[in-house]
């Protein structure tokens, strides 16, 4: 099990020029995550790009404690189109 917290705490350190973040517990069992982030970083690169940086990121988490990720990554350029 891991806490929401350590996850947002990664994903900040890991990804830069995070402006928005959400992390949500899907199922109440702190394994399976979603998590919607936007960030500068992801301008210029592909949704693969952008989730491979999300992983890397959580490091050995994606090995045990996280079994399932759901990502919505966005650059703010996309995330504002979302926005409406």
């Amino acid at each position: 099990m891991v806490e929401a917290e350590e996850l947002e705490e990664r994903i900040r350190k890991g990804v830069a020029n995070v402006s928005h973040l959400v992390v949500t517990d899907l199922t109440g069992t702190k394994d399976h995550w979603e998590a919607l982030v936007v960030s500068e970083a992801f301008s210029g690169k592909n949704r693969i790009e952008q989730h491979q940086m999300v992983y890397a990121a959580l490091g050995e988490l994606m090995a045990g404690p996280v079994h399932a990720l759901a990502l919505k990554t966005y650059s703010p350029e996309s995330w504002a189109k979302q926005e409406g």
